[in-house]
């Protein structure tokens, strides 16, 4: 089987693909053949050793995927041959088989093909835990999204327009704004253009109930700086770069909470309300109120053009390594 190897912590350009030998499933596991990988930013931060995740190299990148399974280990009761499945793997995924624990995978759901299954499960769970767990937004609020045309970004605006909220889409050009407003985003800020502390007090005055940031720099505190009494700060990531050191007498002075977004652990601690919080996630899909959108589909020899879309931040939805002709 042929994988993407990280053998030495660097850029993308570090990586290997070579023929290692197909692994078989243990105790508990469940061997894939995977078809898809959905890439997300943590893929491009483990490969240089700057993830809370550390694998011993040499290992594969890709947090996220969906396949068939090969075959089962002992002790595995809800899967079998030949079915369809996607999950979460931390790493690993950028391989033509992998090996996963039986409670990371979750069959797919009627009519999700095999690249909107790879790219679903991080974006839309980690945007749904946010919103539901960590901010409880209630219908009528206000929700702003920083980095609106991202994987998570773009699922935060359906899943607050879902919800009921009135969803402002922030992003740095107008071709990224379309797509969050495809998404169904009320209004758009243009933070290139504009400057965002500004653009928001002047547009409201009362402030904004719940801020989406995946994004951090500067735009953390721009933001928190036009935040609603008893508003929530969603701290999701960073994608551009810089973690904000943020001033704690804006909590004080706004009566808000900053609060941690970290998913991953979450489905870890709180694994029974994660599926059920993926199940009504199906039911939204089912409905066609989450219609995942796929900015690029790359040949698995391509991972560099691949991760380098996240780098960039030119990605306009999510970005997916088509591993196996899926």
């Amino acid at each position: 089987m042929r994988a993407i190897l990280c053998k030495e912590l660097g850029p993308a350009n570090t990586l290997v693909i070579e023929d290692i030998a197909s692994p078989a499933p243990g105790k508990g596991e469940v061997k894939v053949r995977v078809k898809a990988a959905g890439l997300n930013f943590p893929d491009t931060l483990i490969i240089e050793g700057k993830y809370q995740i550390k694998p011993e190299l040499p290992f594969s990148p890709g947090g996220e995927m969906a396949g068939e399974v090969l075959e089962v280990g002992d002790g595995v009761k809800n899967f079998k041959p030949g079915q369809r499945i996607m999950g979460l793997t931390g790493y690993g995924a950028f391989a033509e088989e992998i090996l996963v624990p039986e409670n990371r995978l979750i069959p797919v759901p009627d009519g999700m093909d095999d690249h909107t299954a790879a790219a679903f499960s991080m974006v839309y769970g980690t945007s749904y835990h946010a919103l539901k767990q960590r901010a409880n937004i209630q219908p009528g609020e206000t929700l702003l999204v920083l980095g609106a045309s991202g994987g998570v970004g773009l699922a935060a605006v359906e899943i607050g327009k879902a919800m009921g909220a009135k969803v402002i889409a922030c992003a740095s050009s107008a071709e990224k704004l379309e797509v969050a407003r495809e998404a169904g985003a009320d209004e758009l800020i243009n933070y290139a253009d504009e400057d965002l502390k500004e653009a928001l007090k002047k547009r409201y005055p009362r402030g904004v109930d719940v801020i989406y940031d995946p994004v951090g720099d500067k735009f953390t505190e721009a933001a928190l700086r036009n935040m609603a009494w008893n508003g929530r700060l969603l701290v999701v990531g960073f994608a551009a770069g810089d973690i904000p050191k943020i001033p704690a007498n804006l909590a004080l002075l706004k009566g808000c909470s900053i609060v941690g977004v970290f998913w991953g652990a979450f489905t870890q601690q709180e694994p029974k309300v994660n599926m059920q919080n993926i199940m009504e996630l199906f039911q939204l899909f089912g409905q066609g109120k989450l219609k995942p959108r796929i900015s690029q589909v790359f040949k698995f020899e391509e991972y560099e053009q691949a991760l380098a879309a996240l780098t960039s931040r030119t990605a306009k939805g999510k970005v997916v390594l088509d591993v196996a002709g899926a």
